[in-house]
This record gives structure tokens, C-alpha cells and sequence, in this order.
């Protein structure tokens, strides 16, 4: 996979490289993505983009409302609200 191609450039600031936005929106990399780096047997760099899962708490930002709570006193071994 050998290529004089050129995509795009890039700077790197100190440990930090930015990725092109042209090549994010082809590839679809969006925040919370993962980046995989394979340093192959010629030198070349492979990177593979490991999307973020979605799921049931993909959303949850936290609870931030006033009430408090002791899950010691207030809930079972199994996590069950006791009365």
C-alpha cells in the first residue's frame, strides 16, 4: 500500500499532532474516537480509527441534581433501594 500520494499535512506541536479536518470527515473520526498506530516492517505508519461505542450510557453526562444519597444505608448487596 505503497503511495507518493500526498492527502494532507499536518504539524506536530509538541506531543500532539492535529488530524486534517478533509481527512476526519472521510474517515469519520469524531471526538472520543480512538487512533491505533501500526508501525510496519518498511517504516511506513498505519493508523486504524476505532469509533467510540454507543450504547445505554453513551449520553449520560452524570447526575448533578442536589439530592444525595448512602448507597450504604439506603440501597442492598444488589444495588435494590431498601425502604
Amino acid at each position: 500500500m505503497s503511495s507518493d500520494r500526498i492527502d494532507a499535512e499536518s504539524k506536530v506541536s509538541g506531543n500532539q499532532a492535529n488530524i486534517p479536518a478533509r481527512i476526519r470527515r472521510e474517515l469519520d473520526i469524531d471526538d472520543g474516537d480512538q487512533l491505533r498506530w501500526h508501525l510496519e516492517a518498511d517504516g511506513s505508519v498505519r493508523v486504524e480509527v476505532v469509533q467510540q461505542r454507543a450504547g445505554t450510557f453513551a449520553e449520560f453526562d452524570g447526575y448533578d441534581g442536589e439530592a444525595t444519597t448512602d448507597v450504604v444505608d439506603e440501597h442492598d448487596a444488589w444495588g435494590v433501594e431498601t425502604e
